[in-house]
């Protein structure tokens, strides 16, 4: 057979492209990887281009086959295959999923509390049984037991179809739903759905009652969002007597609530948006409980009577030292969840006492610990999960009476774990303007000084990255490497502040914080410049990006997971699905001269220059529509062609999946072995 082995790495060419803005023009050659047809993408001059950067892709990293072998199979080996999770009781059922030996997907399942059969309610594997791609969406379970609703998208698009069966004979029944993205609702005494659907700009500007048996064509629109920046959600109060409409963009919501009984009748809008006001409800009797940060950042928690909304009265202030970051409530006693100090804080309380609080104690000093699934309304315990960077996910029933934690699973890894063998920690290192960073870092005690060290980061959206456990992380740090956690500014990590320096006019304190991390980790002798691995996703990618701009000799090897780096083009293209609703968080250069000068100075795309850059690999998804493919696709082609050095430069990009890659949890696994065998190859550490 002839040697089909790519002799070069692909050169896109370059098709001169103006547009202008403010005044300026802004010149961008490689335009054209962007399908005009999109989200169809037809243009056999793009699809040639992705198809020649995944030829070099696989041309590059063949001869690491048989690591990226090694490293699948212990990752494979440390996870249990024939796998359940803790059961969980919902009414007069308990309810589980199940994986089984090799499969991909799991299996729903269910039995009578009372005794009796198991009962398969939904079974993944045969679902995504000649897919390429398969991910659920949403899955719900009438109030009565009968009937299951659910949604699934087959290629990575994140537009669901959703169906209902009836679980006792698996009867499919014909009701049929396309394009949803959202959660399923039950409502109306089990006879109706509440769903969103996406929109042609893929975004959920509704919410809509579907009647089972009744032509889609008859289903209402139970409410419209005209603010095309803003996103459409439903779901069921607590006591599951009230649907909960919800409109919101990242600094502002409103919300409406209608009886669920009567979802045709006159909706209760709680309060009128005001802009950068959030605020999320619930109600209990005649008073509705409402989480704001309408008179403090980190958020407080108000009450007000059912026939009065709008009149919140504190029930708990909002604080600078605790971060109130959500609420549940349940029949006699409820809960609220939040940081102290960036570490997570669960504390129950109590109606007739309002100032009596019962915080739950952890066994460690560094931990992810968070409210888990409690479909019950009066429940005597509550379900937690736990984990640290050390600790393994640890399933517990809290007894609410005893205030004690039970045990209920510990996390399996069949090849063997020894949490004695590593250790971890917090650290606080200082920026460049003086605040203190936290950054949490796990390693094997017997490391070597110095040695390699993976670097990860996000810093975006106000979402914390916690210091919870990884078995994969395992494959890098027994081969000598620290995984170090940048709890940077942009995520939330230390309370609503944290998130907002790292936004808007404050975008580049993300990026200098990381750079400063890493220079921080050097100076404590953890590493050295060079021997630094890093890797982002998303906004996490654009952090890659910029990074890799202005501190390039820091980083031993570099991976972004479908990286959003053409963040001023994106920003200028309102027919982009996420654009509008992204004005809030990134700035509108489209209206703001001073939102697109800054954009424009850190945008990793319109920063890439002649300068010597480290080996990266980077991922796209054709479906994206979060990060759409062209973004890192002209990304990697302006890199190639500026850049004045020959580090290892590679792209794959996924045909038929999205914005997560490839579905199924052992071909996501296969991606990761991808990914640290690229950090390996580069920093030249054996395996």
């Amino acid at each position: 057979m002839p040697d089909t082995t790519p002799p070069a790495p692909p050169v896109a060419a370059r098709r001169p492209h103006h547009v202008r803005h403010h005044g300026v023009t802004l010149a961008d050659d490689y335009a054209w990887l962007r399908d005009p047809g999109y989200p169809e993408v037809t243009d056999k001059a793009v699809l040639a281009y992705l198809e020649a950067e995944n030829a070099w892709f696989e041309a590059r990293m063949a001869p690491r086959k048989a690591l990226i072998d090694e490293l699948f199979t212990e990752m494979r080996g440390r996870i249990k295959e024939a796998d359940k999770s803790v059961p969980q009781k919902d009414g007069a059922w308990l309810y589980w999923i199940e994986y089984e030996e090799g499969a991909e997907y799991k299996k729903w399942w269910r039995r009578p509390v009372a005794g009796g059969p198991d009962e398969l309610i939904l079974d993944e594997v045969a679902l995504a049984e000649g897919c390429d791609y398969f991910q659920l969406g949403a899955i719900a379970v009438s109030r009565d037991g009968r009937l299951l609703a659910w949604s699934v998208d087959d290629n990575g698009s994140e537009r669901f179809t959703a169906r209902v069966k009836i679980i006792a004979t698996g009867e499919v029944l014909a009701d049929v739903i396309p394009g949803t993205l959202s959660a399923l609702v039950w409502c109306a005494g089990d006879k109706a759905l509440v769903y969103s659907l996406a929109n042609e700009n893929w975004r959920t500007d509704n919410a809509r009652l579907h009647w089972l048996g009744a032509p889609l064509a008859e289903d209402v629109e139970l409410y419209h969002e005209d603010d095309e920046g803003f996103r459409v959600g439903a779901g069921l109060s607590a006591n599951e007597q009230w649907l909960v409409i919800g409109s919101s963009d990242h600094e502002t919501s409103e919300q409406r609530l209608i009886r669920a009984d009567d979802p045709l009748g006159p909706p209760v809008l709680v309060r009128a948006r005001r802009p950068g006001v959030e605020y999320d409800v619930d109600a209990r009797e005649d008073t509705l409980f409402i989480h704001t940060n309408d008179t403090h950042e980190n958020f407080r928690l108000a009450t007000a009577p059912l026939a009065a909304p709008g009149e919140w009265t504190t029930l708990i202030e909002g604080s600078d030292d605790f971060y109130l970051t959500g609420f549940e409530l349940f029949r006699d006693f409820y809960v609220i969840e939040g940081r102290v100090r960036g570490l997570d804080h669960i504390a129950l309380r109590y109606y007739d006492e309002p100032q009596r609080e019962e915080p739950i104690a952890f066994p460690e000093a560094s931990y992810e610990a968070s409210l888990a699934d409690n479909p019950e309304w009066a429940t005597d315990r509550l379900r937690l999960t736990y984990e640290s960077m050390v600790t393994p996910a640890t399933v517990y029933d809290y007894h609410v009476a005893a205030r004690r934690l039970e045990v209920l699973k510990v996390q399996e890894i069949p090849s063997g774990y020894d949490a004695a063998l590593y250790t971890t920690g917090r650290l606080e290192i200082a920026a460049r303007d003086g605040t203190l960073v936290p950054v949490s870092v796990m390693m094997r005690k017997d490391r070597e000084a110095g040695g390699p060290l993976h670097l990860y980061g996000y810093g975006a959206y106000g979402i914390a990255v916690a210091p919870g456990f990884s078995t994969s992380r395992l494959s890098l740090v027994d081969r000598g490497f620290a995984f170090a956690i940048a709890h940077i500014r942009g995520g939330d990590d230390l309370g609503r502040g944290w998130y907002k320096a790292g936004k808007r006019e404050r975008r580049e304190n993300t990026f200098h914080d990381f750079v400063d991390v890493a220079n921080g980790l050097i100076a404590l002798g953890l590493t050295r410049a060079g021997r630094i691995s890093i890797s982002g996703g998303s906004a996490g990618g654009e952090l890659m990006g910029a990074v890799i701009n202005s501190d390039p000799q820091l980083w031993g090897a570099v991976v972004a997971h479908v990286p959003f780096v053409d963040v001023l083009a994106t920003m200028l293209d309102a027919s982009l699905p996420l654009t509008p609703g992204e004005w809030p968080e990134w700035g509108n250069p489209i209206e703001d001269a001073g939102a697109f000068a800054l954009i424009r100075s850190y945008s990793p795309y319109d920063n890439v220059k002649p300068q010597a850059y480290p080996p990266l690999m980077v991922t796209a998804g054709l479906n994206d529509p979060r990060v759409t493919y062209w973004e890192p696709a002209k990304w990697v082609a302006k890199l190639r062609a500026t850049r004045t050095n020959a580090n290892e430069l590679i792209l794959k990009t996924h045909m038929g999946a999205g914005h997560g890659g490839k579905s199924g949890r052992f071909e996501s696994l296969r991606e990761t072995a991808e990914e640290y065998a690229f950090i390996l190859w580069q920093l030249g550490v054996a395996a």
